[in-house]
């Protein structure tokens, strides 16, 4: 089958044991970005069998319409927003999925509250610049660690943190909470009392019409100035603008991010980065050889079941 894998910017995809699976068939790895739409169906034209990273590339209905020749979607982790799931029934293109374990993003959020705490990126830049010791941090023992959102990637977190000392407060929907509660930890009485008490807020929550925006500016207002927002999930879960807004308020007074609106972000053009309170990291939450291994390895798996019936 001719197979194109999209959006694999670190080129990584042909490093994969998994990749010896798509032996006998014809793979093109896209490494870049399209330019816009034209592109991108100029790009899949002769595909017959498409890859997807993640959320990384929408696929609609109008773009589906220009690719006669696509049988099958394999979907790396869960389809989203960003796939017209019933556009590609009413062409009879298939659509897989695989699963992710989300160790990757979870060990990730961890490591970005460390580093916030501790400054460590700004500690070790300067002292490469011939410096030495010029912050106090904090640690992670004894912070309240607020989770909005107690699924797959927040429990793991959960426990990750409880590890080092600190108290889990949870929030989420009254599911969410009773799961929570069941795991013995804290949960919220409100959302206002969420977002003030905790030192860390982190969100674990999926892309939803529903959850879209669901992190609002009265939110952010309501953290301490010594406060940090973490997001390893999705930018569009905070309202547009709002997380810079906050922090040029000083209210929280530090974010670590992973995600943004639209990506990849190139030549630094967000805003966002260019605030020294906001430690910010290239969407590497689930970009680790395990996971991508694993998403590989279900996708080539099931491209070649499906070749094998067709």
């Amino acid at each position: 089958m001719q197979i194109v894998v999209l959006d694999d910017y670190a080129e990584c995809v042909r490093t994969l044991t998994a990749f010896e699976k798509a032996r006998g068939h014809d793979v093109t790895v896209l490494t870049t970005a399209p330019r816009d739409r034209d592109d991108l169906a100029v790009r899949l034209r002769d595909a017959e069998a498409v890859i997807l990273i993640r959320e990384r590339t929408a696929i609609d209905a109008a773009l589906l319409d220009r690719l006669p020749r696509l049988r099958l979607i394999a979907q790396t982790g869960k389809v989203g927003p960003h796939l017209d799931r019933a556009a590609c029934e009413r062409r009879g293109i298939v659509v897989t999925e695989s699963a992710g374990g989300g160790a990757g993003t979870a060990e990730l959020t961890v490591l970005l509250a460390l580093a916030s705490l501790r400054h460590l990126v700004d500690e070790a830049t300067n002292l490469k610049a011939g410096g030495w010791q010029r912050s106090l941090g904090r640690t992670l023992r004894g912070r309240r660690f607020g989770i909005y959102g107690y699924g797959r990637i927040g429990v793991q977190v959960a426990r990750l943190v409880s590890a080092f000392g600190a108290e889990v407060v949870a929030w989420g929907r009254e599911t969410t909470l009773d799961r929570a509660r069941a795991d013995g930890l804290t949960c919220a009485a409100s959302r206002e009392e969420f977002f003030a008490a905790c030192d860390l807020v982190s969100l674990h929550l999926r892309l939803t019409p529903e959850t879209r925006g669901i992190v609002t500016a009265e939110d952010f207002a309501r953290m301490d100035r010594d406060a940090i927002f973490l997001n390893t999930s999705r930018a569009e879960l905070v309202v547009p603008g709002a997380l810079e807004t906050a922090l040029r308020k000083g209210r929280p007074g530090r974010a670590a991010i992973d995600v943004f609106e639209r990506e990849p972000v190139l030549g630094a053009s967000d805003p966002i980065l260019q605030l020294p309170q906001c430690l910010a990291t290239p969407h590497l939450g689930f970009v680790e050889r395990d996971t991508y291994e694993a998403y590989f390895s279900a996708a080539f798996d099931q491209i070649n079941a499906f070749a094998a019936r067709a």
